[in-house]
């Protein structure tokens, strides 16, 4: 064998008790769980440390973080060996020239704006072997699972505008679509709060999914709101999957703003009957209040239709700016969940041109700063909104069909702590500290309940003949470092991480490792 690790407590992922064993390593696989005899090339003493399959990350923004960074200690360090891209309908295949300027400029505050990147890909399977081969063709930091963008996917179709699609077009659509799946992605994203992707109607991405159920994949939306009228926007999704018959799973499902204080319970009423009436639906969130987004995603959809360079257009125009302004701050903006905007709750989080670094931290005092800095920074301002609520957050990380997922944005000066400390933050405070969930719970819902969503028959579980995706862990100190004054510490209490049997962490130091690999639907 490869490695052994002797007396480690398995949390195996599919929820029942932990028990202490020896786990063998071979080859990328898990050779034997029980009592080991024999040695391996490499013993590990596992007293002390819990082990469990590796989490996955089923709301990651890291599409790409990978290419660009090889450590990506963000999310190797915490254990994560699998991370879900091309969320919130909008990311970089499959596209034309034209798409890909649109996109990149769009999304800057998710990604940057790709400058530093050959981005020479064009279709989903294209960005996946690009994955495959990372850096110098040695791979990348972890495994990478994709869905297809909905928002992307009708901008390369029909541009950014707001109209319903022609036959052809929609026929269009739903060849990208299937293409995709095909190519290997797992699904279908959609940002229903964002543009272009929030002009899709029911009925258009009712089609859509039918073409997702016919490969076997499932539906991710972010719904059209998470604050007024959030519960009838999870009541059209599951309307959506019941008729498309299409597997869902909600995107960093949550209740926000002070309209759904208190009303988890709710929306829980709601997946109970969804899953007795037979729908196939699960959904992923953080262990935070705060959200995070773009600043420019705040604004109504109808200041961005036509694309990125007309909504700079419209803030340049006083009138247009002031229609803008009304829209966000008396009538309650679509791209604000249908809530009056309170700027004292939106913090700047990052910025793209580093002359505007003065930003960050700031939190914006009204219309008149938010357009300047729009205009300054071209739409790359990310924001913190702090305007969630606790007892909704751990009401929803109970249900059994909860998974793990950071939202995390890598970019800017201070980021949402999601993204360097989601996994410890479950473990430690909410395991640990508050015991919301067991240890044995909150690892299924990080690992084993996401490698069944995605239909991974050898992940996600500590068995023999699985993939030697693991992590072992201190449940005693296990904590997430990062908070929101130092984002991007560390965690502790996580001295291994395995992905395909290697170490990328090893004795809580990244190692050069890069066996992370693009993982294709349907293909092992």
């Amino acid at each position: 064998m490869d490695l052994v690790i002797r007396g480690v407590r398995v949390v195996d992922g599919g929820g029942g008790p932990s028990y202490t064993a020896d786990v063998g390593v071979h080859e990328g696989r898990i050779t034997a769980v029980g009592r080991i005899r024999s040695g391996g090339r490499t013993t590990l003493d596992g007293h002390g440390l819990a082990l469990a399959p590796g989490f996955t990350d089923m709301h990651a923004h890291s599409d790409l973080a990978l290419l660009r960074d090889p450590d990506h200690s963000a999310k190797a360090a915490q254990g994560v060996t699998l991370e879900v891209l091309g969320q919130d309908g909008l990311s970089y295949a499959p596209v034309d020239d034209r798409t890909l300027a649109e996109v990149r400029t769009a999304i800057a505050g998710w990604h940057g704006d790709g400058s530093d990147l050959a981005m020479d890909w064009r279709t989903v399977g294209e960005y996946l072997d690009r994955l495959d081969h990372g850096f110098g063709g040695a791979g990348i930091a972890v495994n990478a699972a994709y869905l297809v963008p909905q928002g992307t996917v009708r901008a390369y179709v029909l541009g950014w505008t707001d109209r319903p699609p022609t036959a052809p077009e929609l026929d269009r659509m739903r060849a990208l679509v299937a293409q995709g799946l095909a190519e290997g992605a797992y699904g279908m994203s959609s940002g229903l709060t964002y543009t272009p992707g929030m002009y899709a109607d029911g009925a258009e991405l009712a089609e859509l999914c039918r073409v997702v159920a016919d490969h076997g994949g499932y539906y991710c939306p972010h719904h059209r709101s998470y604050g007024r009228g959030a519960l009838a926007a999870y009541d059209e999704m599951i309307a959506l999957a019941r008729e498309a018959g299409c597997a869902l799973h909600l995107a960093h499902a949550t209740l926000n703003f002070a309209e759904n204080a208190g009303r988890a319970g709710e929306l829980l009423a709601r997946l109970d009957a969804a899953l007795a009436a037979g729908v196939d639906v699960t959904l992923d969130t953080y262990p935070y209040t705060p959200g995070c987004t773009t600043l420019a995603a705040l604004l109504p959809s109808w200041a961005h239709e036509g694309g990125p360079e007309a909504l700079l257009a419209r803030l340049r125009d006083g009138a247009t700016a002031e229609r803008i302004r009304y829209a966000l701050e008396v009538a309650g903006s679509d791209g604000c969940h249908g809530v009056p905007v309170d700027w004292s709750s939106v913090e700047v989080s990052g910025v793209v041109d580093p002359a505007l670094a003065g930003w960050v931290g700031r939190r914006l005092q009204g219309w008149a700063g938010a357009r300047e800095l729009l205009l300054a920074d071209r739409l790359g301002p990310t924001v913190l909104q702090h305007v969630g609520h606790e007892d909704n957050v751990r009401a929803i990380m109970r249900h059994p069909v909860h998974t793990g997922g950071s939202d995390g944005i890598l970019q800017g000066a201070r980021p949402h702590p999601r993204a360097y400390g989601t996994f410890p933050h479950y473990l430690g405070h909410y395991v640990r500290e508050l015991g919301v969930l067991t240890l044995e719970e909150c690892v299924a819902h990080l690992a084993g309940r996401p490698a069944a969503r995605l239909g991974l028959a050898d992940r996600g579980l500590v068995r023999e003949g699985y993939r030697a995706d693991l992590v072992l862990f201190d449940p005693a100190t296990v904590a997430a470092g990062a908070d929101f004054a130092a984002p991007r510490r560390p965690p502790t209490g996580i001295p291994y991480v395995l992905v395909d049997g290697r170490f990328v962490i090893r004795d809580g130091r990244r190692t050069d490792v890069l066996a992370g690999r693009a993982l294709r639907r349907g293909r092992g």
